[in-house]
């Protein structure tokens, strides 16, 4: 239980202060208060709590749990808050968030190694293997001090991942948010994590809860080595935060004694230096950047915050497939993959060695796909790679009736076959699996309307950039030529005997041109 400082017994001796071995202890207006978040009461750095201990007036109590409301008292004014439709959002979905989701989620189970100044280091390639991106962690409480220890990925918690996620949604509203920052607070954290409806938390807990992951997303530091692609020049990020924590406001209620209770939280928070390159709306136009986005459903991170203790391995998949099925829906996906995102390649090595292992991530995989299936991620399985007979059993159980006089006879004609729905996996099911592959997971009915609207955006942009050709004639080619004339576009509009919007359309690519008209604009631009 963390300490609170009684302020009408303090003396202001300031002895307290300098001991604490977290750094709990702040002084705001000349009034001392203990961070909750951060106190942890000198366990693994003395027997007892320092303050306690060089108090003279031995102020320092246990904080005890603050009963009845918290007042209301005016506050900065947040963003606008997500999920106006309540049930999904766009958020920023680049190559730099997908694998930070993947380092908050996976942890240790990454390939992480020691660069070559000594700190830790997780790297892998991307685009085609034409670029590179690298992660590294600030160690805690430290801006810019990066971890040279496990230590630091093995305090990341997957939840984490879900605030990550609320980050990336955040920046969509913002039109420069590499300049731009955004506000959020605690409530509006609870309302997305459905965190308000946990009756098991105190506020305290809640509150110490949601500073600590967005601690944990803000220590991310990110370096991109990316080729050119198409129009957009190759570029290079080196050790950037991918979250900047501008700023943390904290709300408190003060009682008799002067303890003050922390009982809000505001964040403030801009985006690295990458969504210039990722997150640009002006640069895609002009096709010097890019800006990549998806859909994130709510019920997803209600979903992680609620299952991540008992199927990890399923919350990870999710979160995974998250960015998977935003590139096609129909994404053919093997096994072992499924199996290194959801446990790790190491698990994986080891169960193919050890039959105990192998037994026992077999159920487990088994039950976190049946999780994904019951909240509405449904596997297809491929019929020749991944054949019922090694199907799990809950998706064998699908078929059955409900009618019960169907339901009788279907159980009477399996018990007559050769083969029982309830009948154990044929010897060597490990290795079937191995070579195994799912065809696709039918997504919740709010991803699938979101993928098939971002496909229609992308179908009639492509149709934009077919119509910029008319009948041999470029739009970007009339603008350029125009512009050698020095002629505006009503001068052009009057001598083609046309209207302004019509040249602006042409030029736009929005329009296109009839054969008559052709030979006028070529004969008015003198072009061949």
């Amino acid at each position: 239980m963390p300490y609170t400082i009684p302020n009408n017994s303090c003396i202001g001796c300031d002895d307290c202060r300098p001991q604490c071995p977290v750094g709990a202890i702040k002084l705001e207006n000349n009034e001392y208060w203990i961070d909750p978040c951060l106190c942890n009461n000198c366990e693994g750095f003395y027997p007892e709590p320092q303050c306690v201990s060089v108090c003279p007036t031995l102020s320092p109590i246990p904080l005890q749990v603050k009963r009845g409301r918290c007042k209301v008292e005016p506050r900065e004014a947040t963003s606008p808050s997500l999920f106006s439709n309540g049930k999904s959002n766009p958020f920023a979905s680049a190559i730099a968030i997908w694998e930070a989701c993947n380092v908050l989620s996976q942890r240790t189970s990454l390939p992480w190694e020691v660069d070559e100044n000594g700190h830790i280091c997780y790297r892998r390639q991307v685009n085609q293997g034409k670029g590179a991106i690298a992660f590294h962690l600030t160690v805690p409480f430290s801006d810019d001090k990066l971890a040279t220890k496990m230590a630091a990925v093995e305090m990341l918690d997957i939840r984490a991942a879900s605030i990550h996620l609320i980050f990336a949604a955040y920046v969509t509203a913002i039109d420069k948010p590499w300049q731009q920052e955004f506000t959020i607070d605690d409530k509006q954290i609870e309302k997305y994590l459905g965190l308000e409806k946990r009756k098991d938390l105190n506020k305290t807990a809640k509150l110490s809860l949601i500073k600590n992951l967005v601690r944990q997303v803000c220590s991310l530091v990110v370096s991109l080595d990316w080729a050119q692609q198409g129009r957009v020049r190759g570029f290079t990020i080196e050790k950037t935060p991918l979250w900047h924590l501008i700023d943390i406001q904290h709300h408190f209620q003060e009682d008799d004694k002067g303890c003050k209770y922390l009982i809000g939280l505001t964040f403030k928070v801009k985006a690295g230096i990458w969504s210039q390159y990722f997150l640009n709306r002006q640069g895609c136009k002009e096709r010097t950047a890019f800006y990549q986005y998806g859909s994130l459903p709510k019920s997803l991170l209600n979903t992680v915050m609620s299952i991540w203790q008992q199927h990890e391995g399923a919350a990870r998949l999710m979160l995974w497939l998250l960015f998977k099925t935003k590139m096609g829906k129909e994404q053919r996906i093997t096994v072992p993959t499924l199996l290194r995102v959801a446990y790790g390649e190491e698990k994986v090595a080891t169960a193919c060695r050890q039959r105990d292992d192998r037994k026992r991530l077999l159920r487990t995989f088994e039950s976190d796909l049946e999780v994904l299936n019951h909240y509405g991620m449904k596997p297809k399985f491929d019929p020749i790679t991944y054949p019922p007979n090694i199907q799990p059993l809950w998706a064998k159980l699908v078929d059955i009736p409900e009618d019960p006089d169907e339901a009788i006879e279907f159980w009477i004609n399996d018990g007559g076959g050769t083969s029982r729905l309830t009948d154990a996996g044929p010897r060597g099911k490990w290795n079937l699996l191995m070579n195994a592959r799912i065809l696709a997971f039918e997504l919740p009915p709010e991803i699938e309307q979101q993928l098939a609207e971002a496909e229609k955006k992308h179908r009639t942009v492509r149709n934009k950039r077919k119509n910029k050709t008319t009948g041999g004639l470029l739009g970007e080619q009339i603008l350029q030529a125009r512009k050698n004339l020095n002629l505006s576009q009503r001068e052009l509009a009057k001598l083609a005997g046309k209207s302004q919007s019509w040249i602006r359309d042409i030029e736009n690519g929005r329009l296109k041109v009839k054969s008559e008209d052709q030979s006028i604009l070529r004969k008015v631009l003198g072009i061949a």
